[in-house]
């Protein structure tokens, strides 16, 4: 029995839309994709990525690429593991990253004055020239989202209850600006 795909771009007013999953006597210890949380995060990632991807195809940049460039802009000089494991990323995996965006001539490994094993991350001048043409970009896409979870205050309050999951344990909520 295959379940009835539900359209997460739609606003319903109303909980009619729990009703959409089919319930019968055999699944009654399973829970209703509607109010699964991990469904439903999978499926927010999912329609935030497919804006990211239209937003930067023009550049050909990915959400990982992206996000280690923000780290290494906000603060060079960063280790490559440190910034590895800020992305949750295995070392080999972001080893192949860095090698992308090095190939590129977007960002670039310096060896440690002091160990000469370790990497430090820093933007290239074309890095940063690309920093600011997909600020733009950025802006856009996060202008998108924001307007489709109803204004900065949602976003805020999403970001909080997603900083809760994150930390792993219950926290005192953020003060709304």
């Amino acid at each position: 029995m295959t379940q009835p795909s539900v359209d997460i771009s739609a606003r319903t007013p109303d909980k009619d839309y729990l009703n959409v999953f089919d319930t019968n006597a055999n699944s009654h210890c399973l829970p209703l994709l509607a109010t699964a949380i991990g469904y439903k995060l999978r499926r927010a990632q999912l329609a935030v990525f497919q804006d990211f991807q239209k937003s930067f195809a023009c550049v050909k940049l990915r959400p990982t690429e992206f996000a280690v460039l923000s780290l290494i802009a906000t603060n060079p000089g960063q280790k490559q593991t440190e910034v590895a494991e800020q992305l949750g990323i295995k070392r080999a995996n972001f080893v192949a990253l860095m090698d992308c965006l090095e190939t590129r001539g977007l960002a670039e490994r310096r060896k440690g004055d002091i160990d000469r094993r370790s990497h430090s991350l820093h933007l290239t001048a074309k890095g940063s020239d690309f920093i600011a043409e997909i600020s733009k970009l950025w802006t856009q896409h996060e202008k998108r989202i924001i307007e489709r979870l109803g204004g900065e205050e949602n976003r805020d309050a999403l970001i909080a209850l997603l900083d809760r999951l994150l930390a792993g344990k219950k926290r005192t909520p953020i003060p709304r600006r």
